[in-house]
């Protein structure tokens, strides 16, 4: 799996390839790529391929959850005694795709039982259904940086998906906290990085004022 730092090395060769003063900031550069980067990870979101690309998804193997009351999770019309469980710490940013933020699973940290997304509203109407009591099945919500668990006695759960912030800070492993941002995998599909990197360059050849003809004869130099 492709870094960022490579990610970004990549480019800046495609930009030496065509202007050899250009003087551009790391930061800079990957503000761009992410930039093309989201939208053709929504784009395949919507055609409904990013899911089975296992190599793409991050896990935080145990996000630990605590008690909040029913009107902080937007859920007050609740009338039967239900509890509401959070994350404790907000959850790093989510990449967003065509359907919503890219969670691949919710699950029990052994994995064995799933959670279905739902939101505050739905699930309301849900426990008004008198069929309620015989639905087996558990839920979360995804609310201002932290994910809801309606009725769960678990005290963690395992997520898998798609972020945008490093996590390393969530992983028990302290090894990954000393691993520098570029080093880190970019979560990006390596047959859409072809496509993402022409997005950037004609995006840099106005900036850079690089002829039309030139940008796009030197673009895919290292494939």
């Amino acid at each position: 799996m492709t870094t960022i730092g490579e990610t970004i090395s990549r480019v800046r060769n495609l930009i030496k390839a065509v202007k050899q003063d250009a003087f551009l900031t790391d930061r800079f550069l990957f503000s761009l790529i992410s930039k093309h980067a989201h939208w053709l990870m929504k784009r395949e979101d919507s055609k409904s391929k990013l899911m089975k690309f296992s190599s793409v998804m991050q896990t935080i193997d145990v996000l630990e959850l605590e008690e909040v009351d029913k009107i902080e999770a937007q859920c007050a019309g609740i009338k039967t005694n239900c509890t509401i469980k959070r994350s404790c710490r907000q959850v790093p940013t989510f990449m967003q795709g065509y359907y919503g933020p890219l969670i691949r699973a919710i699950t029990s940290l052994d994995g064995s039982q799933i959670l279905q997304p739902t939101n505050p509203s739905t699930y309301t109407m849900m426990t008004q259904s008198k069929s309620f009591k015989y639905n087996k099945s558990k839920y979360y919500w995804y609310l201002n940086d932290y994910l809801y668990f309606p009725d769960l006695e678990w005290d963690a759960v395992r997520v898998e998906a798609i972020f945008e912030d490093d996590i390393t800070s969530y992983n028990c492993d302290t090894c990954d906290d000393c691993i520098l941002r570029t080093d880190q995998q970019f979560n990006v599909p390596d047959y859409l990085h072809a496509e993402m990197e022409s997005n950037v360059m004609k995006d840099l050849s106005i900036m850079l004022q690089i002829p039309p003809d030139v940008e796009a004869n030197k673009q895919n130099i290292l494939r």
